[in-house]
């Protein structure tokens, strides 16, 4: 299961780093987010361009990864900057078209991974020929922006149907990495379990999932547990992904888990939005 950590603090990210976190991302997305996110408990990052070079300088292990804004007349620059700086890896969010999709991945133009962060209904309905390009190393759905679009109450609520269950077959018939959402801490209070939510992954196909904003609190606690607890933390969710027997017994079960929670939650229902 590859990891993603969020944060353009060098001390934070060299943490996430000795953890052995995937990727350490800096998100630059302002454009429009302020707006879609109104009112709602989410987290806007203030990421600037010259933190993807303060991050570069303290990464061993774990690759960069640039989330940039939506297609604008700035995307360009953008691209060209983060590469610059030494971005491993771009995310594009909020994409709705084929067309978007293939200015980005010519843009880059193969200098790095193109991830494609899916959170709009249509690019829902434009996925098959999304699919269809040459270029695209990972399909993160954003359970965020996604489960507003399609009207629904909760972001977990986007695994009780079956549509995660179909994009993950067609991204992952085509040979291209499928992530999903974020998770919090384990051992913590959670609405619904990160063990519950991993499993669910695996079965799923999913191989991706971002830390959520949850991880941050580690920070909080005295900095000689900083490092322990982010290791900890990351092999408890790593843990979750590989001790499973895969039987049909076992997914059954932990699906039946999840989606009792998930239920539970919606039943007694208050926005809260991770990741």
């Amino acid at each position: 299961m590859k990891l993603i950590y969020i944060t353009a603090d060098p001390y934070e990210a060299s943490i996430a780093d000795q953890s052995f976190v995937d990727y350490v991302m800096v998100d630059l997305e302002v454009n429009g987010k302020s707006e879609r996110q109104k009112g709602r408990d989410t987290l806007i990052s203030h990421h600037t361009i010259h933190d993807v070079s303060l991050i570069r300088k303290v990464l061993t292990n774990s690759k960069l990864l640039v989330r940039i804004n939506p297609i604008w007349e700035n995307t360009e620059e953008e691209i060209e900057l983060a590469i610059s700086f030494g971005a491993d890896s771009l995310m594009l969010p909020m994409f709705r078209a084929k067309e978007e999709v293939q200015t980005f991945l010519s843009m880059v133009n193969g200098r790095a991974e193109c991830q494609l962060l899916l959170e709009t209904s249509t690019a829902l309905e434009n996925i098959d020929s999304i699919l269809g390009l040459e270029g695209i190393s990972t399909v993160h759905v954003g359970l965020n922006d996604l489960h507003q679009e399609l009207n629904l109450r909760f972001m977990f609520e986007l695994f009780l149907g079956d549509l995660l269950d179909q994009l993950g077959k067609k991204v992952i018939a085509r040979g291209i990495g499928y992530g999903i959402g974020g998770v919090g801490r384990p051992l913590v209070s959670q609405l619904v379990s990160p063990e519950h939510i991993i499993k669910e992954h695996i079965r799923l196909g999913s191989s991706q999932v971002i830390l959520s904003r949850d991880f941050r609190k580690v920070f909080l606690d005295s900095k000689s547990e900083h490092l322990l607890q982010m290791e900890e933390a990351c092999k408890q969710i790593r843990d979750f992904a590989q001790d499973s027997d895969n039987s049909q017994n076992e997914r059954v079960l932990f699906r039946q888990k999840l989606v009792a929670s998930i239920s539970a939650a919606l039943a007694n229902f208050s926005p809260t939005h991770e990741a």
